[in-house]
């Protein structure tokens, strides 16, 4: 299969990339700059000049694949401002990536975070929120798998709040890259509040089963730990660092606060026993012991 890939540079696209490739299909990922064609070159997929904004740029990729995987996202949380930005400029793209496969019967694989449900376990059975700082990324992707009735086999893969590689990225590495700011390896609350994760090369392999087998208008949980504390979470990289660990206020955290300081563990249960995806890299904890002083 002739894959359209954007995103697929970044720490999880890159990992899905490989996974592609890997497993016999071919990859068109999109590029925004020359450094991120040159990295899709040399990964083995072909670029395609054009940023998330560039709707042109979207429907040429989707004209020239047999499926699409979408992961890429602004990422920028400077701000509520900022963040409601990245979240229009990916909700207009997932609409036009959508309609031009409207039809088609051709898989469209999008990505979005595991759903918080009070007082328990979230389950791929349960809706995203539609509310709240990144409440828009749900309303798009409803409507994504919407399409289901429209002749596209739109799937969702929903991430944990951290996933990592080599004790980067996610939820965790932003815990890491401010305790080097502040100096105190910092945690809202008392910490107790679970934060679910999986490794990059697991989700990738999670990607490649939603495009090749998911039924039209489903939704998987890439999920391998359901929840660590973020306490723990917080103590290891304070170890690694040679920092102090304590409770910071949840304005640290910019908009991402309330979101932080939420209990949100995540269950991918149904994800294992339906698709056969089965996590086999290290889990979170083990995996931040790879964070550098």
């Amino acid at each position: 299969m002739r894959v359209f890939v954007t995103g697929g540079t970044g720490l999880i696209g890159s990992a899905v990339v490989a996974e592609l490739l890997g497993n016999g299909h071919t990859v068109l990922a999109l590029a925004r700059s020359d450094a991120s064609a040159l990295v899709a070159e040399t990964a083995g997929a072909e670029p395609l000049r054009g940023g998330l904004a560039d709707l042109d740029s979207l429907r040429a990729g989707v004209a020239q694949a047999d499926g699409v995987i979408h992961l890429a996202f602004a990422n920028d949380f400077s701000s509520p401002d900022a963040l409601a930005r990245a979240v229009a400029e990916e909700s207009a793209a997932l609409a036009a990536l959508g309609e031009e496969l409207v039809g088609s019967d051709r898989p469209f694989v999008t990505v979005s975070g595991t759903p918080y449900v009070p007082g328990r376990v979230s389950t791929e059975a349960d809706p995203l929120p539609t509310d709240g700082p990144v409440g828009g990324r749900g309303r798009a992707v409803t409507a994504v798998l919407g399409l289901a009735a429209r002749g596209v086999r739109s799937t969702a893969v929903r991430m944990p709040r951290t996933v990592h590689h080599q004790g980067t990225g996610g939820f965790a590495g932003l815990l890491t890259g401010i305790a080097r700011q502040t100096g105190v390896s910092g945690y809202p609350g008392d910490g107790a509040q679970r934060w679910p994760a999986v490794h990059a090369l697991d989700a990738a392999v999670l990607f490649r089963l939603a495009l090749e087998q998911a039924p039209a208008g489903t939704s998987w949980h890439a999920v391998a730990d359901e929840g660590d504390t973020v306490r723990d979470i917080a103590t290891v990289i304070g170890r690694r660092l040679g920092l102090p660990v304590e409770s910071v206020p949840s304005q640290t955290y910019g908009p991402l606060g309330p979101i932080f300081a939420t209990d949100q563990p995540s269950s991918s249960t149904h994800t294992q026993q339906a698709l056969g995806w089965e996590p086999k890299h290290p889990r979170l904890l083990e995996d931040l012991e790879n964070i550098q002083p």
